[in-house]
């Protein structure tokens, strides 16, 4: 049997979000959620693509427009065709999150019992992506 790619010993994901402005991207996800620049094009936040790092966890954010050619206002047709993006991270205290993130100005809901049983915190980042922090609960 084929076992495709897996032999190749292939580790982590780092997904690519396009933001339209990175430093309020970077506050949002460096200085509210926790993130560390690993790497990045420019050495400051004005810098046009980051790779972040939380745990174990990797993300890189790429500037939708480069500095100078940025809008003064984000494409809101743009924004809405991210309402089906989500990233999902396993958290398993999500009550302590959730006190975390109000704490820091994040606007989000309670965390909720999802219909596969797992408790579930959903919110967006300035660019309109879901976020959702997750954690299983035990069986009944």
């Amino acid at each position: 049997m084929d076992t495709g790619i897996a032999k190749y010993n292939i580790t982590g994901l780092a997904p690519l979000l396009h933001v339209f402005d990175m430093p309020a991207s970077l506050k949002f996800y460096r200085d509210i959620l926790g993130f560390t620049i690993v790497m990045s094009s420019e050495p400051n936040d004005e810098t046009n693509w980051v790779l972040l790092r939380l745990n174990d966890v990797e993300l890189m954010l790429n500037t939708q427009y480069e500095k100078e050619n940025r809008p003064r206002v984000p494409d809101a047709e743009r924004i809405i065709m991210h309402h089906d993006t989500y990233l999902y991270f396993g958290c398993e205290d999500t009550d302590a999150l959730y006190q975390h993130l109000k704490s820091k100005g994040v606007e989000l809901n309670k965390p909720e019992i999802t219909v596969y049983n797992w408790k579930a915190i959903n919110f967006k980042d300035p660019d309109g992506y879901g976020l959702c922090f997750h954690w299983p609960l035990p069986n009944n």
